[in-house]
């Protein structure tokens, strides 16, 4: 629901330090639709606003944060599109974190769907009032004038005029009503669904842009933070005296644990935290601590025996998850073939480019920080909780994001910033090493899978069996959550793509002892990785082609209407399948030791098929090509989707081959990117995607959905090329890279 209103002069200054002239629309909206923004002090306050200055210039304030995803682009392009902007005159302003910006949590590939049509609805009112103003001036019915490429034309005269010399008058114009705002249609679209330049671009390309990490401010000061190698563990002693040694290093002091309440926050491990005038002295003090710690209850944590603990766990019965479907056992009993199979992903970290790093300044009764955050509103609430400061007197700077995965949708690094800062009576800034980051970060959650499956003598399934055991993200804010969420579920688990007659989840206990962390796609990787490798080996079984196996088995095309407003259609999951094997040629004669694997996945109401060629040669694994078909709705930016998805063929990929986190006596034995590695340009394969045009349909998410189809498509090819399964990633574990 949203509502456009004229904004507040003053309020408007106050908000946005930019100049208060011209027309100046904000509008409330919120992603939920039970929930609805307060009036804050009786005044509007809008989370998404459109300003048109007399010079032309258009701005608009951006509350998503910009991480590379292209948020800020294609925000912009959709009020320029509707206003029939000339995209030369938009620029994008970031928004501080606010409540008054509703839900500005970056992640779910939720942005765009969430708010594409306030925004669309914004530029087309503002066009509305610049023709009211111009058909007043010239006289004229406001059907004969319309708007192209920032001017408003008189269609009989031929006579035209500049957006910038309207503002004065448009902005006394009445604001229209919602139910009287038109919109484009999808053939006269100008940006929307089209190719486009970041407005980040030149920053981009020529080192200007600034990060988190590359903010200063007079007296600043740097820590370094040495934390306990085991998760939660605290310090027990520690002798600062060579670190007090190091040029630079000005102050050395214990960093309490601080625990937040029960179902809110993120809250801080604690450590011996190191400040000086340089981030290197900072570094340098940190390596001569010598401290003693308290290691506490997870001392004990092997990752190797906790995955021999979960499978144990899957292969005896689990806690039934609702909706199950018919009775799986009277179908294995009525079998003319079970297949079996145990699927494991190990702990993920998300290793963004850019480390956790925060500039905090505590003055008094007042905080400001300066951070890459992807929830900047979580991070305010946090530090009014824990330093009792009003919320009002803290201010989140929102810079950009060198990358973040989910990992900055946690703000405990701007608490240890802040608690620094307090102690300093000076601005500090926080900077994380890749070692802080590898070791004591939030991490994607292990699991182990179970999967039992028949099939009838015509070949198709009759029973599906799964379970899975995984530590929840749920762990975070509640002690004792040891299983799985029903959220964490229905990430294509419990809404699987596939027509299923006998269907039966279980959920097995996993304990946490580490800190878990929702990571790029989130569940998806598990149920991704477990279900398409399974519907393969169901498809080897009885000798049908994979895809055609995948075909039948996602059924005959249906309609499911979920919670929201985006119903799983099956035709569209279909139809991406279909579309990437004809990129592919898939069945063509291959070269010796090569193979094609396929996955698809449903995923934040998103349709994505994947394809991949591999070769493998001496047994070593390499990716030669992949296709993929996105199914996303509406586009906004094809570019950015392009890109995203290509994105996540890397990103899929360095899961697949390397990406694990292992644990001996509760400490991670990762360290920087030599052993916990990524997917280097020399191991790129030929990308090609296809975005499904679908500008009709309602716009879904983009920048995660290509990520859970990469690790199963990889195993499968690996398969087809060798005969050999896989069932247990990262490949590297198998001396496959």
């Amino acid at each position: 629901m949203s509502k456009i209103q004229q904004i507040n002069r003053r309020d408007f200054v106050k908000l946005f330090g930019l100049a208060s002239t011209g027309i100046i629309l904000g509008c409330n909206v919120s992603s939920n639709k039970k929930e609805f923004l307060p009036q804050v002090d009786g005044t509007f306050t809008p989370n998404l606003f459109v300003q048109i200055q007399k010079d032309g210039n258009i701005t608009l304030i951006a509350s998503r944060s910009e991480m590379g995803q292209g948020i800020k682009t294609s925000l912009a392009s959709a009020i320029a599109d509707e206003l029939e902007a000339d995209w030369q005159y938009i620029t994008v302003k970031q928004a501080t974190g606010n409540a008054k910006y509703g839900n500005q949590n970056t992640d779910g590939s939720r942005s765009v769907r969430t708010i594409l049509e306030p925004m669309r609805k914004m530029g087309a009112a503002s066009k509305m009032m610049l023709i009211t103003a111009a058909a007043k001036k010239w006289n004229v019915a406001e059907s004969v004038c319309k708007a192209e490429n920032h001017y408003v034309v008189n269609t009989n005269s031929g006579d035209k005029i500049f957006f910038g010399d309207l503002v004065d008058e448009a902005a006394k114009v009445a604001i229209p009503a919602d139910e009287n705002i038109k919109l484009k249609k999808v053939k006269d679209f100008k940006y929307i669904g089209k190719d486009l330049k970041s407005v980040d671009l030149k920053d981009f390309t020529h080192g200007t842009a600034n990060y988190g990490i590359d903010f200063r401010i007079p007296n600043l000061k740097f820590a370094a933070i040495a934390r306990c190698p085991v998760a939660y563990g605290t310090v027990k002693s520690f002798d600062s005296t060579d670190a007090e040694k190091v040029a630079g290093v000005e102050k050395v002091m214990k960093l309490d644990k601080m625990d937040p309440p029960i179902g809110q926050f993120f809250g801080v491990l604690g450590g011996v935290a190191v400040i000086a005038n340089n981030t290197w002295s900072a570094f340098q003090g940190k390596l001569e601590l010598d401290i003693e710690w308290n290691y506490g209850d997870n001392h004990s944590f092997n990752s190797d025996e906790y995955k021999e603990l979960l499978t144990q766990r899957v292969h005896q019965k689990g806690k039934l998850v609702p909706g199950k479907k018919g009775d799986v056992f009277t179908a294995f009993e009525s079998a003319d073939k079970i297949v079996e199979a145990t699927y494991h992903v190990p702990f993920l970290a998300h290793a963004p480019m850019e480390v956790p790093n925060a500039t905090a300044w505590f003055q008094k009764d007042k905080i400001e920080v300066w951070a890459p955050l992807q929830d900047p509103q979580t991070a305010r609430a946090e530090l009014a909780h824990f330093f009792e400061i009003p919320i009002e007197n803290i201010t989140i700077n929102v810079t950009m994001l060198g990358g973040g995965f989910g990992r900055k949708s946690k703000s405990d690094f701007v608490v240890e910033a802040v608690t620094l800062s307090k102690e300093m009576n000076a601005p500090v800034q926080v900077v994380w090493t890749r070692e802080d980051d590898i070791k004591h970060g939030f991490y994607h959650s292990t699991s182990a899978q179970y999967l039992k499956g028949s099939l009838d003598k015509n070949g198709q399934v009759s029973g599906w069996l799964q379970r899975l055991a995984m530590p929840s993200i749920a762990s975070i804010f509640k002690p004792l959550s040891d299983y799985a969420t029903g959220s964490e579920l229905n990430q294509g688990f419990t809404n699987n793509p596939y027509s299923l007659t006998n269907f039966r989840l279980e959920n097995a206990k996993a304990e946490a002892h580490l800190r878990i962390g929702w990571l790029r796609s989130v569940i998806n990787i598990h149920s991704g990785f477990g279900n398409n490798s399974f519907v393969d080996e169901l498809a080897y079984a009885v000798n049908i082609d994979s895809v055609q196996f995948h075909l039948d088995l996602i059924g005959k095309d249906r309609i499911i209407q979920g919670k929201s407003e985006h119903p799983y259609n099956s035709k569209r999951m279909k139809d991406v399948l279909k579309k990437t094997a004809k990129m592919a040629n898939w069945g063509k004669t291959l070269p010796k030791n090569h193979g094609l694997g396929v996955a698809i996945q449903y995923s934040f109401y998103s349709y994505v098929a994947t394809i991949v060629e591999v070769a493998v040669i001496e047994d070593k694994v390499k990716v030669k090509n992949t296709w993929t078909t996105i199914d996303c709705g509406l586009v906004l930016n094809k570019d950015n989707v392009k890109n995203q998805l290509e994105g996540s063929v890397f990103f899929g990929m360095s899961l697949a081959l390397y990406g694990k986190i292992s644990t001996k006596e509760g400490s991670v034995e990762q360290n920087n990117f030599f052993d916990y590695q990524m997917t280097r340009m020399k191991d790129a394969p030929n990308i090609h995607i296809h975005i499904m045009d679908k500008m009709n349909e309602k716009p879904t998410g983009v920048g995660e959905p290509g990520v859970p189809v990469m690790a199963p498509a990889i195993c499968n090819a690996i398969f087809n090329a060798t005969g050999k399964r896989i069932r247990s990633l990262p490949l590297v574990d198998i001396g496959m890279v």
